[in-house]
């Protein structure tokens, strides 16, 4: 589950995230989604306040690149059956940068932050529901989905920070 995470950094790093941002924000307008957009930011700004941070070395069409790629591997960008679907070598190509300078850096960042397909905290919001991950948990010694649960076990869960939202409390999506 996404976790509320500050989009701010520190000064001495301000220069290399606008100047990232700045590119992953005009991908994402163009090719992908504002939810894109949001998580970009985020994941720039959680690079920002590594110690030490590495997003003030290189070119910063790679992190920009290398931002969404990493954004794209957890949340299926390069399944054609998703959408928005985007090739990797279509979303190196808007940045200008080659595929396996975008690849590897999307790995180093998945290994640093210790990314994977699903994560709950780097998935888009529209992937929520569908996320198994974000809504199986442990109760009672068994593993259970919380959105079959009785409502008095979603509120605790809830509660606890475990779970983003009252299933029952989630509008439809029809």
């Amino acid at each position: 589950m996404q976790k509320q995470q500050s989009d701010s950094v520190p000064n001495s790093v301000k220069p290399a995230y606008s100047a990232i941002v700045t590119l992953t924000d005009a991908v994402c307008n163009q090719y992908l989604t504002p939810e894109y957009a949001v998580l970009s930011r985020r994941l720039g700004a959680t690079l920002a306040r590594k110690r030490p941070s590495h997003i003030t070395r290189g070119k910063p069409e790679i992190w920009a690149c290398a931002i969404i790629y990493a954004l794209g591997t957890v949340n299926f960008l390069f399944d054609k059956s998703q959408e928005p679907h985007m090739r990797a070598d279509e979303l190196c190509a808007a940045f200008g940068v080659s595929q396996s300078s975008g690849s590897n850096k999307a790995k180093l960042i998945r290994e640093t932050l210790s990314m994977y397909q699903l994560d709950p905290n780097w998935c888009l919001p529209s992937l929520m529901d569908e996320n198994p991950l974000i809504w199986i948990l442990q109760v009672d010694g068994m593993m259970v989905d919380v959105r079959h649960m009785p409502r008095e076990v979603q509120e605790i869960a809830y509660k606890k920070g475990l779970i983003p939202y009252i299933p029952a409390d989630r509008p439809t999506h029809e």
